[in-house]
């Protein structure tokens, strides 16, 4: 489904010397470090006893609840997010359930759902149900697409009901009203064989922005300007829950769920005057969206036969129906002028899927078969106002379809223990498809497409782990994609694409762990992506331009994770946490075929995370720091780049007993960054003619938040 939320504001450009330097100069002075994620546990990790692990698993590092302790937690999630140089990764929409795609095992297993994944589920279990949090070696294990890095976090039922709650209120100074709603309760419970947790949340968001856009005409001439406001409104309700049985001869059955509703409201208004029109004029541009989704995921694993045999469910079905409106009203009386789009989308994935583990050749032999059908079905309809202000509809060929996918999955997954500091996992497999969609284009295809990977993980000495994966892997197609679609905000039309194939890729990726010792931990990870029928925009048989593949495209980058605990420099309390991503792609442009990066990544990445534990008092103070660098969206017609001034600074105090709770205080965007928005769309791209370009400037003021947590 489409992003719901305000895009993320990005950083103007700056040149990469200046860039590299502020990064440097962040970790020389301990820049801060966000609040939301403040990561710290001791350096002295201890050893949980092997009998109170859930799966058998070799631990690089292995932290207990009292690691913790001065952080006052009360989920496992606030411990997992403290754990130092590690980041949880939340899923990206992995193809199916048998690629891996996050980071997180609960008691040595994978969480069987998707959107309702490894924090949603860590938020749910109670700190004092947590035994303690391992970071072991992905090729360790039988699970199919881990490598580097994974956490194992151990858990047993306390035999009691324990709830927690939280909730977030959220003002700015300017334009945009009060978050007055979001927040958090939670409960927990169970006993010696079985546990369940269930969770009622509000996700909200309050978000906006004002400034003023200029526009000038292709020789740059400036001919309009608009004063605009624009505000994103957001709810996301929902109610999950989790059960677990571990019975007496060892058979295990896990139960996830998930029923939500979204509700998303955005309003830009724009006062104009210029040369484009001698008429002052007001156009109001609104966008909804009330969905409802439920999702519904479980596994269970038993003895059979010499192994182990695990049967796994999962069913999602999302309904998503949207508006988009504009209308522009003029000073001098004539009728308004506009357009309204209407789209209702169901939607559903559904996952079928079992895995035969055993011991054989020395190591362990996972057997694993999957069947998935998922399905998108849109109606839409197009109305625009005629020369007298009415609503007429307008045929929009290709935006009611279809498109439906089967899908069978199979592979075989090895690994082994090479030497006593040696790991080796490797897989081989494939996947059959058959990709179906209806309409006047309509047709159905069949695709055979191998599938595997070669993971080592080198246990250097105790303070130097190394990993290397090579992987052939098949990318995730968005079925909206497929189907028409017009975006009124950009006055932007995609034509419908029934040709489009899902982009496979050979991926190359090296990562380095290094425990410092007092000092802390760093991790840095190279990478390399060979991609065929990469997704981006093409040109139509009737002069338009669709989602499509082009045949072949390189990304590439590299990751660094560094955090510095202040034991190591002879004072108790402070952390930095220090993440950097330095990206860059290529890909032959379709109308130009010149070499161009790829659209809307992100090039580089800098956050800096700082907290300070008051020695012998309640009380931590710490900042955070972000600035980010993306590539232009391309299109046939246009180039358009979304960018932000500078960089992100938070400042937060907290006190972590005020009466049981734990209460935190931040002010935020204290550099007052401002989102930027530059467009210039062409007669003809090729030829270098534009027809006007868009310089945007709007502020978001500063936001003044407060949490706050409890238990009972």
């Amino acid at each position: 489904m489409p992003s719901h939320s305000f895009p993320s504001p990005m950083q103007a450009a700056l040149p990469i010397p200046r860039t590299l330097a502020f990064g440097l100069s962040c970790a020389a002075l301990c820049a801060p470090l966000a609040a939301q994620d403040d990561l710290v546990t001791s350096p002295d990790a201890t050893t949980i006893a092997e009998g109170d692990r859930g799966d058998e698993v070799t631990a690089r590092r292995t932290f207990t609840p009292d690691d913790f302790s001065r952080f006052a937690p009360r989920t496992a999630f606030d411990m997992a997010r403290r754990v130092p140089g590690f980041s949880i990764q939340e899923g990206d929409g992995a193809r199916g359930l048998g690629q891996a795609d996050t980071n997180v095992l609960i008691n040595g297993r994978r969480i069987s759902g998707k959107s309702n994944g490894p924090v949603e589920a860590l938020q749910r279990i109670p700190a004092e149900e947590v035994l303690g949090l391992e970071l072991v070696d992905g090729a360790s294990l039988d699970i199919g697409g881990l490598s580097g890095q994974v956490l194992n976090v151990l858990t047993a039922s306390s035999g009691k009901i324990t709830g927690q709650w939280r909730i977030n209120p959220e003002f700015r100074s300017r334009g945009t009203p009060a978050r007055l709603l979001d927040g958090e309760v939670s409960i927990a419970g169970g006993g010696q064989k079985n546990s369940w947790t269930l969770a009622l949340e509000n996700s909200s968001n309050r978000r906006g922005n004002d400034g003023v856009e200029l526009v000038f005409d292709g020789a740059g001439n400036l001919i309009d300007t608009r004063d605009e406001q624009a505000n994103f409104n957001s709810d996301r309700i929902s109610l999950s829950g989790s059960f677990a049985r571990t019975a007496t001869n060892g058979n295990v059955l896990n139960l996830t769920g998930e029923v939500q509703g979204f509700f998303f409201r955005q309003t830009e208004t724009s006062d104009r005057s210029g040369t484009i029109d001698t008429s002052d004029r007001s156009r109001i541009f609104k966008r909804s969206e009330d969905e409802f989704n439920f999702e519904l995921g479980g596994d269970y694993e038993f003895k059979f036969g010499p192994g182990r045999l695990k049967l796994i469910g999962y069913h999602r079905y999302e309904d998503s129906p949207t508006t988009s409106d504009v209308v522009t009203s003029f000073s001098d009386g004539r009728p308004q002028e506009g357009t309204v789009f209407d789209r209702d989308a169901d939607e559903a994935e559904t996952i079928a899927r079992a895995e035969y583990s055993i011991g054989a050749l020395g190591g362990d032999l996972l057997f694993a078969a999957e069947g998935v059908r998922n399905f998108l079905d849109i109606n839409s309809t197009l109305d625009e106002r005629d020369d007298a202000g009415i609503l007429q509809p307008v045929e929009f060929d290709g935006a009611s379809a279809r498109v439906e996918e089967d899908r069978a999955d199979f592979g075989l997954t090895y690994s082994r223990q090479m030497l006593t500091n040696l790991q080796l996992q490797a897989s081989a497999g494939g996947e059959y498809s058959q990709l179906s969609q209806t309409g006047e284009l309509g047709q159905t295809r069949e695709f055979w497409r191998p599938k595997g990977f070669v993971s080592l993980d080198w246990k250097a000495s105790d303070r130097f782990n190394l990993s290397g994966r090579i992987e052939r892997e098949v990318g995730q197609l968005n079925f909206f994609d497929f189907i028409a679609s017009v975006d009124l905000d950009q006055e932007r039309e995609n034509d419908t694409n029934a040709e489009l194939v899902p982009p496979q890729s050979w991926v190359f990726e090296i990562e380095a762990n290094v425990n410092l010792g007092d000092l802390g931990t760093l991790s840095v990870r190279p990478f390399y992506e060979d991609i065929s029928d990469i997704v981006d925009q093409i040109p139509t048989a009737n002069g338009g331009q669709a989602v499509g593949n082009l045949p072949s495209a390189q990304f590439y980058g590299v990751e660094s994770n560094l955090t510095l605990l202040s034991e190591g420099f002879g004072w108790r309390g402070s952390r930095l946490d220090v993440e950097f991503a330095l990206n860059d792609s290529e890909v032959l442009d379709p109308l130009l075929g010149t070499p161009r990066q790829l659209s809307n990544n992100t090039t580089l990445e800098l956050e800096t995370r700082f907290r300070h534990d008051l020695q012998s008092t309640d009380w931590a103070v710490g900042a955070f720091l972000n600035y980010e660098e993306f590539t232009q969206d391309v299109r046939l017609d246009e180039v358009a780049q979304a960018r932000d001034t500078f960089a992100f600074l938070l400042l937060f105090v907290e006190n972590k007993d005020v009466a049981g709770l734990t209460i935190r205080a931040s002010v935020r965007n204290l550099l007052d960054r401002k989102d930027l928005f530059d467009r210039t769309v062409f007669i003809d791209r090729a030829a270098g003619i534009a027809d006007f370009v868009e310089a945007r400037d709007r502020s978001f003021g500063t936001i003044f938040n407060l949490a706050i947590e409890g238990s009972f």
